[in-house]
Order: C-alpha cells, then structure tokens, then sequence
C-alpha cells in the first residue's frame, strides 16, 4: 500500500509509534523514525534490522520542541530519501496530577512536545511535500480530545490543539494536496497499559462498549489507511479507535 513511499514517523520507538513503523515497512515504504534519544533509536533500529534485514529503516533523533532541530532532521531525510511523503506526529507525554498539585512547568512541557512538536513537524515538512506535490500528515490524538479526563488537564488540551490543528492544516494545505489527518485511539495497550496487574485491565476493558482494549497494530492500521491512496479524498478528519469507549 505504501510502496516506494518515504515516511516520518515521530516517538517511534515504542508503543503505537513503534507499530506504525512497522505496519509501514511491512507495506513497502521507507520509514525514518524519530525518537527522544539516539540510544533508543539506535536499539529500536538493531531489532527491526535483525526481524528484518531487507526493511529500510534508519532514524534520528531531533529535539521535536526546538524548530531548528527538526527543520535539519527532515532536511537530512530530504537529501537522503529525494522526499518525504508521509509524516506521522505521534511522540507526545501525558500526564494524570489533579490541577491543585499540578506544576505548571509539566504543563508547559506537555503542550511544548504534544502541541509545538507538531507544529514544527508540520512546518518543516510542508514545503517538502508541497514542492514534490502533495503528501499526507497524520496526527496522532486522542478519546480525551473529545471528552476529557477526570485529572492531568495538559494532555487532553493538547490533543484538542492537535485537533484543530489538523482540521486548520487541512484547509489550508489542501490546495497543495496535502493531506492532514488525525486518529483519536482510545485505551490501547502500550506500555504503559501492559505494565498494569491484568485485573485492573479487565476492569478498563469492561467500561468498553467493544469489550477489550485496543492494540496497537489496530491503531497504526488507520494510520496506514489514512497515508495511503485509499484514503485519497479524506482530510480533516479526527478518526477514533477507541472501540467506542466514549460514544
């Protein structure tokens, strides 16, 4: 679905990042994934190269929040790959402190990685894209940018911003067909879900009208549909993969 296709895939380490990645080789692109720290891109660059020795996969790791660093990462793309048709902003923080102990420096560094770090994703890439013709964006949200959380008020405020980013990028870039959407996944398991007892999953799960949390690779198969020509005519949309946990 991908082939021949040149993508950036942001916190792609892990997690949904790390499926979208893989998701992406598999259907025949070429994949550069961005992540926090070059001893964790490195290590997630060995095992993809050891599954996978024809896949083709390298990885950098800009400081996401300072625009300067990103433009000259996707500029080594650029000169390395001829283009950039796909970008995937999915590295972000999240966060669950109450607002009377919350400490407004978190709050800032979660809207300066999950919000700025778009932007200057977006921003360095536009030009590429738009000179080459055309590209697709896609933004990873959230379920709490529609509904909220009961504490941690800086993630779903970010992932709202990423929303109306999203629907403003993608009226403003369509002329230059480009692409830009957003997909809202609900409780998937990461991490972070994986390392609760199961008892308290089963508990999540049961709030959920689908019955299970999601997966990841569930999570980076609309990203693919939404990078690839199937998705041709759709942008501006806020897809959610939530099994609908909050309808």
């Amino acid at each position: 679905m991908l082939q021949d296709k040149t993508a950036v895939v942001t916190g792609g380490t892990r997690g949904i990042g790390r499926a979208v990645v893989e998701t992406f080789l598999k259907n025949g692109a070429k994949v550069v994934l961005f992540g926090s720290r070059q001893e964790t891109v490195d290590q997630a660059l060995s095992e993809l190269k050891e599954e996978h020795p024809d896949w083709t996969v390298t990885g950098l790791a800009p400081d996401l929040t300072d625009y300067s660093s990103v433009e000259k990462a996707m500029g080594q793309v650029k000169n390395q790959y001829g283009r950039i048709d796909i970008l995937v902003n999915n590295a972000g923080i999240s966060a669950r402190e109450s607002i009377y102990e919350y400490d407004p420096e978190a709050f800032k560094k979660i809207m300066d990685l999950n919000v700025n770090g778009v932007f200057n994703c977006s921003k360095a890439v536009a030009p590429i894209m738009k000179g080459q013709g055309g590209g697709s964006m896609i933004n990873i949200s959230s379920m709490v940018s529609l509904y909220g959380q009961p504490a941690g008020c800086g993630y779903p405020a970010s992932k709202y911003a990423v929303n109306g980013l999203t629907k403003s990028l993608a009226r403003e870039l369509g002329r230059d067909q480009i692409r830009v959407n957003a997909v809202a996944p609900g409780v998937t398991r990461t991490d972070m879900v994986a390392a609760l007892p199961e008892d308290m999953v089963q508990r999540l799960a049961a709030t959920i009208p689908y019955g299970r949390v999601g997966e990841p690779e569930e999570v980076a198969n609309t990203v693919l549909f939404l990078a690839s020509e199937l998705a041709s005519y759709v942008t501006g949309a806020v897809i959610s993969v939530d099994g609908a946990a909050m309808c």
